[in-house]
């Protein structure tokens, strides 16, 4: 029987490696200003984000070093080495004093940004975490208090950073609000959020915000998120609405995506059709309940196994879970948990899911593992050991399953944020 582990990694891999910093900054970041470049940078990409920054100016364009300052800002034990861009690693997903701390340092530069510097703010995936700056009357606990709520709520990224964007001194544009003195402020963000929303990415620092308090209030009742009182009362102050269309902040902001979910997933497509397999993808943003999109794509591989149809199935997107048991795991592991129920009795269908920021779930370590991978050996392994997949999903508990069974995948960090890429191979 085939073992097709390496090519489901190779798909995975070229995802990730269409995204990454390295491949994809250099071409847009700007010549040089008058005055200084202050880099404000943030997410699970931030530091290499910064370290491609410093290779442009410092080596390419030979700028004097002293005219670089910066601070980038990422999720711990993802950092690289640079040269006057100051790396900080903070908690993920949910923060910590770290990334409050830098947070504050990041406003305190842009306020200091002049009308001959250029304001570079680089964003990847887990920028809202990475920069936490809770608005007046809450404290850093009870914003905490509001992530972790979040978190468990099942709600998309998107609802989420209402929420976090509307309770920040730094979010939903008041970072552009803070550097509006600089010659321009240039945003260059790779998207981690469904059809690529700038507003939504790091939770939209140097962009208008379309949404409203009313909004985000809404949401919190919608999921009924155990919020304390000072929360109540910040998100019905209206001194606590984000930054709006025609809000001189943006006189002088430019935005640009640099990386999507659509081009990795594209990536990972060409690699599946090389491989022979017919392709059915599905899109770059699926959203929904993790264990109810793996039961539509099973549904999807076990007719064309009836069919004969050597197939691949493709998609990106964010899932989520609704967490309702004591268990650990993430979004990606819990979907290959439900696929691995609703296979087992197949034996020429593999599949793997996993997060491109190395991270699915976890306690914010580097080591989490990136998601799953399952085949006819995930099925041997459960029934030799009389695993009960519907028990471990009920506990939410995806990472017990797979570590019994060796099904983890572990990639490091990736230093890049694309979403998810999840690969189904039916042969």
């Amino acid at each position: 029987m085939t073992d097709r582990r390496p090519l489901l990694r190779a798909i995975f891999d070229a995802a990730v490696a269409a995204a990454h910093p390295d491949v994809v900054l250099s071409a847009h970041l700007r010549p040089a200003p008058k005055g200084r470049v202050i880099c404000l940078a943030a997410g699970k990409g931030a530091a290499a984000m910064a370290a491609a920054a410093e290779r442009h100016y410092l080596d390419a364009l030979k700028l004097d070093p002293s005219r670089l300052i910066g601070i980038a800002t990422t999720r711990h034990g993802h950092g690289v080495p640079t040269r006057r861009i100051r790396v900080v690693e903070a908690g993920h997903p949910v923060p910590d004093e770290a990334g409050l701390e830098a947070a504050d340092d990041t406003l305190r530069l842009a306020a200091e940004a002049t009308a001959d510097d250029l304001l570079l703010v680089l964003l990847s995936g887990g920028g809202s975490a990475n920069w936490i700056a809770p608005v007046e009357g809450v404290s850093f606990a009870q914003k905490q208090q509001v992530n972790r709520a979040l978190l468990r709520s099942g709600a998309p990224i998107g609802e989420m950073n209402v929420v976090r964007k509307h309770l920040s001194r730094i979010k939903g544009g008041r970072l552009a609000r803070a550097g509006q003195r600089a010659a321009e402020i240039v945003t260059l963000a790779i998207s981690d959020v469904p059809h690529d929303d700038p507003s939504a990415i790091a939770s939209g620092p140097t962009v208008p915000d379309p949404t409203t308090l009313a909004d985000a209030r809404a949401l919190v009742a919608r999921y009924n998120l155990s919020i304390d009182d000072a929360v109540r009362r910040a998100l019905d102050d209206p001194r606590n609405e984000s930054c709006k269309v025609g809000d001189p902040a943006f006189a002088r902001a430019q935005f640009e995506l640099i990386a999507r979910p659509k081009a990795s997933l594209d990536a990972a497509v060409r690699i599946a059709k090389d491989a022979g397999y017919d392709i059915i993808e599905l899109g770059a943003d699926l959203e929904g309940e993790a264990r109810e999109v793996a039961a539509a794509h099973a549904r999807l591989a076990l007719k064309a196994r009836s069919e004969g149809r050597r197939t691949a199935i493709l998609s990106g997107g964010e899932l989520t879970v609704t967490v309702r048991g004591n268990g650990r795991g993430g979004p990606n592991q819990e979907y290959a948990l439900a696929l691995a129920d609703l296979l087992k009795d197949t034996t020429d269908i593999a599949a793997l899911a996993a997060d491109t920021d190395g991270a699915d779930g976890g306690a914010g370590s580097a080591s989490d593992p990136a998601g799953a991978v399952i085949d006819h050996k995930t099925f041997a392994k459960m029934k030799s050991l009389g695993l009960d997949p519907k028990a471990y999903l009920a506990n939410n508990d995806a990472s017990a399953f797979f570590e019994a069974t060796g099904d983890l995948l572990l990639t490091g960090p990736t230093l890049t944020n694309v979403n998810d890429v999840r690969v189904i191979l039916v042969d």
